[in-house]
């Protein structure tokens, strides 16, 4: 069904100059309010701007930069024009203004979301965002010579606030990535991305920039050429140590990988072992014992440094505010057929003047999430079919991309051979093994650690979300890898008892809902290659119905039908074994009554499903059918469920889950005349 697009971490940024704290809650009091006039924070701000001292304007910028992170005043300067009279400042005669002015719109597409995204665009502030960014590399050389002078404002610190406001829109709005594509500015953004060796900030906003672009942007392919991924490939082999060039290199793999069709044949096995020795070099790292020291090194490196006590003491408040507040706006982005959608968690700019250490833990963190982002895309099952691709290797030479890049390029990294090349490189980086320890509950001395240290608290959240997606990356490998190349049936009844450790071995099973969703994502595909392969488990039926129970009552759609089709697979194992009558009935008890009383028509038709899997067959399931009445409840609820398919299908489903379920509604029609059978036998 392909990748759905999710709302972009909102990376609010607080600036050092700007209005006073009783300022923004004047404004924050006064929202409500519409004034026409220049009578309001807003207005008198925005007329600043045409100010002709420098500092003014610049004070301005900043003091707007500052407001937009309450969400309640971005209509207020929307209605005031606020994007068309920030754009020419862009190109101010000030470095400062530029930087600010751009840090303000920024900003602005940040707190704004999709919506005031699409309206930066149409207002077009790609305009002159596109010819800012180009001056700023023109002019790269200059500002050396500026930093050595020790300048406050240079074309870098304007550069990377540009290509984080290009970074914002493009992933926004469509519109926005075709502009991008079409003003060929991705050359500027490569340049941003050289400059790794020594203004690592910009290199990686450029590098998340570009991560974004080439995501599924097939105008872009045209634009490959040997440069751009001999640029990607020259950061896939830098040797730093540091988290943040970590951090770099995984983005750039994952650029790589978005850019793998355009890949020419000679080069692709290369590649393809530079970007996932990148991934496995990442997934070595152990979080849980670099995190304590690192916060270590923070708390010597500060006792030494004392005599700035009182900077660092206001500088953290406005950081810990900065951070406990994305804390409470970090969303989850939803993930189709195991595809994981990119959410934006840097939030490193955030960060007061002084926190180095905590900038190497977020940056490995984000580095390991998006490492295990790229593992679960490379063994998505919803790639283009055979058929496709066959037909796209066969289209005429004339349209294929410049510099001859894509002749021959289904060679290694189309999905044609997904399965033996990628599976293999996995299996021979130990990639597996890796992403398993990656499932494991966050150590506990980190945790302690950052719940002790307001600034640190949010890498506690971090920390799990690295274990999420690397319990859904779990589940597309045994989703799409065979079971000898990730251990045999030894390995698999290990994963089974490390997964039942993970969700059983608490007094109450874990609630938190995406948690839920990936381990039972991962248990649901783990379960139907023991069954297929008649492995012996270790979870037992009456574990797996609490869990269950459990998953059902989560809001989460996914998370229910992963539960319910568990129990199918779970019973129609046990239906085939002797003395396990008792077994079936509480699991079919426990169909009924999702198929009856859920609210959702998908989760409706997995339960009914489960039902035809479980009693299909065997003098068991036909005994616990006949003591829970599953015929008669069936026939009950087979008008009911066609009248929801005929009332609720067109406006609330879609036309793939609509098809889905006339088949259930057929199959149940099929299976209620089976039982009839087996009733007159």
């Amino acid at each position: 069904m392909g990748k759905s697009k999710t709302n972009k971490f909102r990376r609010p940024q607080f600036n050092a100059e700007g209005l006073s704290v009783t300022a923004v809650k004047e404004v924050e009091e006064d929202h409500d309010e519409v004034c026409d006039g220049v009578d309001s924070p807003a207005g008198e701000l925005l007329e600043k701007l045409q100010s002709p001292s420098a500092d003014v304007r610049e004070f301005a910028c900043a003091s707007i930069s500052r407001l937009v992170q309450q969400s309640q005043t971005i209509p207020g300067f929307l209605q005031r024009d606020a994007v068309r009279r920030l754009g020419p400042l862009l190109l101010d005669r000030s470095l400062a203004v530029r930087e600010t002015a751009t840090g303000a719109l920024r900003n602005l597409s940040a707190c704004g979301g999709h919506e005031v995204c699409e309206d930066m665009v149409k207002q077009d502030v790609m305009t002159p965002l596109t010819a800012l960014l180009r001056e700023c590399c023109a002019g790269f050389e200059t500002n050396d010579a500026l930093s050595l002078k020790g300048q406050k404002n240079t074309v870098e610190d304007v550069a990377n606030e540009a290509v984080n406001l290009l970074w914002n829109l493009c992933e926004s709005s469509s519109q926005a990535l075709s502009m991008f594509n079409k003003a060929g500015i991705l050359d500027v953004i490569l340049q941003c991305l050289e400059r790794h060796t020594h203004n690592i900030k910009l290199a990686l906003s450029a590098a998340h920039c570009l991560h974004t672009v080439t995501e599924d942007n097939a105008e872009l392919l045209c634009s490959m050429n040997n440069a751009v991924l001999g640029t990607l490939e020259s950061v896939l082999l830098s040797s730093q140590a540091d988290m943040a060039h970590t951090l770099l290199r995984t983005l750039a793999a994952g650029s790589v990988w978005n850019l793998k069709s355009s890949l020419p044949t000679a080069r692709q096995a290369q590649t393809l072992n530079a970007l996932m020795a990148t991934l496995s070099q990442c997934l070595e790292l152990d979080a849980g014992t670099l995190i304590p020291q690192l916060r270590q090194a923070e708390v010597a490196r500060s006792a030494t440094a004392s005599e700035a006590g009182d900077m660092e003491d206001h500088q953290a408040a406005a950081g810990n505010m900065a951070v406990e507040e994305m804390d409470e706006e970090e969303g989850v982005g939803p993930r189709t057929n195991g595809k994981a959608t990119k959410i934006d968690i840097d939030f490193s700019d955030l960060l007061p003047r002084g926190k180095e250490e905590l900038r190497e833990a977020t940056a490995l963190l984000t580095a390991q999430q998006t490492s295990l982002e790229i593992i679960v895309n490379m063994c998505c099952s919803d790639d283009p079919s055979d058929d496709e691709w066959e037909e796209a290797s066969s289209s005429d030479e004339s349209e294929m991309c410049p510099d001859g890049l894509s002749e021959g390029n289904t060679s290694l990294l189309s999905p044609l051979c997904l399965s033996a090349e990628i599976h293999g490189a996995l299996i021979n980086h130990n990639i597996p093994e890796k992403v398993l320890k990656k499932t494991q509950f966050p150590i506990s001395e980190a945790m302690d650690v950052c719940r002790h240290n307001p600034t640190w608290k949010i890498l506690m959240k971090k920390m799990h979300r690295v274990q999420y997606r690397a319990l859904t990356c779990l589940h597309n490998m045994l989703s799409t890898m065979d079971a000898e190349s990730l251990g045999g049936a030894a390995a698999l009844q290990a994963v089974a008892q490390h997964l039942s450790t993970l969700v059983f071995s608490a007094p109450e099973i874990p609630k938190e809902e995406e948690f839920l969703e990936a381990v039972t994502s991962a248990m649901r595909s783990l379960l139907q290659i023991i069954a297929y392969m008649k492995i012996p488990q270790c979870m037992t039926p009456q574990q797996l119905m609490s869990l269950s129970e459990a998953a059902t009552c989560c809001d989460v759609v996914s998370v229910r039908v992963n539960a319910l089709a568990i129990l199918g697979i779970t019973g129609s194992t046990l239906a085939k074994e002797k003395r396990t009558a008792e077994t079936l009935q509480m699991i079919g008890n426990a169909l009924l009554k999702v198929a009856t009383k859920d609210a959702n028509l998908v989760v409706c038709g997995e339960a009914l499903d489960a039902l035809f899997d479980v009693f299909a067959d065997g003098d068991e399931a036909e005994r616990a059918a006949e003591n829970i009445n599953l015929l008669s409840a069936l026939k009950a609820l087979q008008p009911v469920f066609k009248a929801k398919i005929r009332k609720e299908g067109k406006g609330k489903y879609s036309p793939e889950q609509l098809c889905v379920l006339d088949n259930i509604k057929v199959n149940l029609r099929r299976f209620i005349g089976y039982l009839e059978t087996v009733v007159k036998k």
